[in-house]
């Protein structure tokens, strides 16, 4: 580990060098891709000379124990830096667990309704409603890229960006079916239905890491359709972007400029093509440590919500919260902190 250590901060070194010369300055997205490397690294670093400087104090401490006069202070501070260095390694231990180089982008959602019919619409916008209270609580903003809605409020789909300082890193472990167990509105006789709703969530990521070929994307116009204002019908606002070589498709209705569709359009398809190749690398690494929490698979079943019995159970860590209405009201903290802590545990049994 501590080799390891070791070449960590000698690379922290040859970045600080890097990024303060300006021929690799005058390169943008060069820079920028070195900047966010020396961020990924620089908090190991920090604690590693931490955890040195201890270790120095401790020697330090001990030669001072000669001096008959200094002996008591000295083993005093031999004690403290005695008892800090295992803290520290232990630190080190999950601050070298290698980071996921998406945790501080902004991210992309999106709620699809599953099995059920109107009751998992209505469970979709419920889904939506508790990440948008989740994102204000957290200073995160919230924009509606695109958005399906049904004639009693719910969601055949909806898509949003959520963007702030280390948004993919508390929304990631979202992606994957989740299912609703309660007694619809519509249901005369009390029977309790259960529904789902699919969530994906993707990294935005910046040009850099997608190459896109502009003569690769089709465009289409067309008119807005459902709540948004009078114009909605009257211009063709509303774009869709096809991305041919895969087939892959995102579209914008939610603007009234064309020319701002497009942009968050084109924001859309780029992480969606970034993800599908994602998805690609992690089947080829399958033969590797495949962490349950964050496998991200769209098909799992990741979560119940039982109405009834007022319980919120994640089935990947076996961790229900009877918090029932403060978690639809935005109160994922505990939850996500608990499938982050399981995630680092397997992590480092791979690492061991």
């Amino acid at each position: 580990m501590f080799q390891k250590l070791e070449d960590v901060e000698k690379r922290y070194e040859e970045l600080n060098k890097l990024i303060s010369d300006p021929n690799v300055i005058s390169n943008q997205n060069e820079w920028k891709k070195l900047m966010k490397e020396h961020s990924s690294i620089e908090e190991v670093v920090m604690k590693y000379r931490e955890y040195k400087q201890t270790e120095k104090a401790m020697e330090e401490a001990k030669e001072m124990m000669s001096d008959p006069e200094l002996k008591d202070l000295a083993e005093e501070d031999m004690l403290k830096a005695k008892n800090k260095l295992p803290v520290l390694e232990e630190e080190l231990k999950v601050l070298l667990i290698p980071k996921d180089p998406n945790d501080d982008n902004n991210v992309i959602c999106e709620i699809r309704s599953g099995a059920g019919g109107e009751e998992a619409a209505l469970f979709a916008a419920t889904l939506f409603r508790m990440y948008s209270m989740y994102a204000e609580k957290k200073h995160f903003k919230i924009e509606v890229l695109n958005a399906n809605e049904t004639e009693l409020g719910g969601y055949k789909e909806i898509s949003f960006m959520v963007t702030g300082k280390g948004a993919y890193s508390r929304f990631k472990f979202e992606s994957g079916v989740h299912r609703v167990q309660r007694v619809p509105d519509t249901e005369s006789s009390g029977r309790i239905h259960t529904s789902t709703a699919t969530v994906a969530v993707l990294p935005e990521v910046e040009d850099v890491e997608v190459d896109l070929n502009p003569a690769d994307i089709k465009m289409e116009v067309f008119r807005a359709s459902g709540a948004g204002g009078q114009h909605v019908n009257k211009t063709s606002s509303a774009v869709r972007l096809i991305h041919e070589p895969t087939g892959i498709v995102a579209e914008c209705q939610t603007e009234r400029s064309q020319t701002q569709n497009r942009e968050y359009a084109m924001r859309l398809l780029r992480s969606r093509i970034y993800q599908m190749e994602k998805e690609k690398q992690d089947k080829e690494l399958a033969s590797e440590r495949r962490s349950q929490v964050g496998s991200g698979d769209r098909s799992e079943k990741i979560r119940t919500y039982n109405y009834p019995q007022g319980r919120i159970t994640d089935h990947r860590i076996g961790f229900s919260t009877y918090q029932f209405d403060n978690f639809l009201n935005g109160d994922l903290d505990e939850m996500i902190d608990n499938l982050i802590a399981s995630d680092r545990a397997e992590q480092l049994k791979g690492e061991e």
